[in-house]
């Protein structure tokens, strides 16, 4: 009996946990596109840093490197992101019309 009354109980919260939140506000919208922005070019960056060293590296092993048969492969060069620039503010609302 007491396992049927837990069962219940457990049901009970976990269905509780499952109902459906509010739509967020355009404050949390803007908000959560402005961290994807952040987080895009954060990725711009670290792409950056890393073929940055990936270039070192390969000119470290270029100058050190007993064979000189290989031949080199061209590759794009690295594009470096610059400062992050937040999105422009968003245009003011136009004004409600009186009726």
């Amino acid at each position: 009996m007491k396992s049927i009354a837990l069962f219940i109980a457990a049901s009970t919260l976990s269905l509780s946990a499952l109902a459906k939140l509010p739509a967020p506000n355009d404050a949390a919208k803007a908000a959560a596109a402005e961290a994807a922005a952040k987080a895009a070019h954060a990725g711009k960056v670290e792409s950056y840093l890393l073929c940055k060293a990936q270039d070192r590296t390969v000119a470290h092993y270029r100058k050190s490197a007993k064979s000189k048969d290989a031949k080199p492969v061209a590759t794009a060069p690295c594009a470096d992101p610059g400062p992050y620039k937040p999105a422009a503010a968003a245009a003011p609302a136009a004004p409600a019309k009186k009726s």
